[in-house]
């Protein structure tokens, strides 16, 4: 009696190797679509938006130390059309009372400011891919990806904290501190709207925007494909351009 050889098993695939966070922080700056993908099978986002929040604090001691508040407040009510109005006692009381919150705003406005931010495009993309392509994500994937699409803003960061090493106190621009967008390079007649249109034209944020442009597109290759998803990313922030200009048409 002769015996059947069993077939052979099939191999089982091993499960591709998990990128650690700090390799996603990497990842996304030299080979965004692995990282994204690693991503979006399995979402996290704790680390860059705590880097965000510890950088908004170290950034909030600084500018405490580099900025006159007195002076700056000063400077921001002149800028103010209806500061003719004012007589020079209110000018003089709004000036004391904004000096004397601002640094603490600083404080809070700095780490606060980043994880409101990420967790608001968060949920504007999770919204916009399933709407307008049908992406089928949840919105902790959509998290995942706006997290470590926000990794530029940490190099921003960094070159925020050289310039306010390197600015003598009372002389930095806090309105625009680093030059990376349109807004530094336009006079300073400029009107308010163009001025506000401008200061989003920006390397870090056109940097951010491709980057959730490319998680999105390696979160559901199949639904995104093509141009669709930088189609969807470049328009929403073309849309809270032209709002940001209409806020500052209608506030000038």
């Amino acid at each position: 009696m002769t015996t059947q050889p069993l077939p052979a098993s099939a191999p089982v695939a091993s499960p591709p190797a998990q990128i650690s966070p700090l390799g996603r922080l990497i990842g996304v700056i030299f080979s965004p679509k692995p990282t994204f993908e690693d991503i979006a099978r399995k979402p996290g986002w704790l680390l860059p938006v705590a880097l965000l929040v510890i950088f908004g604090i170290i950034g909030a001691a600084g500018i405490n130390q580099k900025v006159n508040w007195r002076e700056y407040m000063a400077q921001q009510i002149e800028k103010n059309p209806s500061a003719a109005q004012l007589s020079p006692d209110q000018k003089e009381q709004r000036i004391e009372a904004g000096a004397k919150i601002a640094p603490y705003s600083a404080y809070i406005f700095g780490p606060v400011a980043p994880l409101i931010v990420v967790l608001a495009v968060a949920l504007v993309m999770w919204g916009a891919y399933n709407l307008f392509a049908g992406a089928q994500l949840n919105y902790k994937t959509s998290l995942g990806i706006v997290s470590y699409a926000y990794v530029p803003a940490l190099i921003g960061n960094i070159l925020f904290l050289v310039v306010l090493l390197l600015k003598p106190y009372g002389t930095l621009d806090l309105d625009n501190p680093v030059a990376t967008n349109l807004a530094a390079f336009l006079p300073e007649d400029t009107p308010k709207w163009l001025s506000a249109a401008g200061k989003n034209i920006d390397i870090i944020v056109l940097w951010i925007t491709l980057l959730i442009a490319i998680g999105f597109a390696a979160a559901n290759p199949k639904k995104l494909k093509g141009g669709k998803p930088f189609a969807i990313a470049f328009g929403l922030l073309i849309v809270w351009i032209i709002v940001r200009a209409g806020l500052g048409f209608v506030f000038s």
